[in-house]
């Protein structure tokens, strides 16, 4: 049960969840209350940064993979990739965090302003994936049976629900 959890948060999550999935893992029940929250018991964030949930799922992944020298090769390019991804979503948090200060508040984004920006959301998405696939491919090649298994599991969502859906019998066979 607890490793389908993990599963399922590391998913749907990434790593965002990947504290409470161990602390989990380790045998401390928390409640449903800690498995969801990304906060902690002084209402600090479990991650202050995207580079530092990138970091946390990168050695989680790394460990969970049992990556061998042989593989580091395949791996570093993997994590390099998801690290730069990090990098570039720090940058654009600080930058619309700074439009944000700069506007009225009581002006809102127009409909054409919300729309330009969920294109260029998806646009950043399709290069980001193209990115992580032009990686992943070789990593997942490299990978012994066993280790593949564990990388369908973890290293990409099965779709909005991640795992967690198949797990409760919502998704498809």
């Amino acid at each position: 049960m607890n490793k389908l959890i993990l599963a399922a948060l590391v998913s749907a999550g990434l790593a965002s969840a990947v504290p409470q999935a161990v602390a989990q893992s380790a045998g401390t029940d928390g409640g449903p209350q800690a498995r969801h929250s990304t906060q902690s018991q002084h209402g600090q964030r479990a991650f202050r940064s995207p580079t530092d949930r990138a970091e946390a799922r990168l050695a989680y992944l790394k460990t969970a993979l049992k990556i061998t020298d042989a593989q580091l090769p395949q791996w570093n390019a993997f994590a390099d990739t998801q690290r730069k991804h990090a990098r570039e979503t720090t940058e654009r948090m600080q930058a619309f965090k700074s439009r944000m200060a700069e506007r009225q508040k009581d002006t809102q984004p127009t409909a054409v302003e919300r729309l330009e920006f969920r294109q260029a959301m998806l646009a950043t998405a399709s290069v980001r994936l193209t990115e992580t696939l032009a990686t992943a491919k070789p990593l997942y090649a490299a990978l012994s049976p066993d280790q593949q298994k564990i990388a369908d599991e973890l290293l990409a969502p099965s779709g909005r629900g991640g795992h967690h859906r198949r797990a409760h019998g919502h998704g498809t066979a």
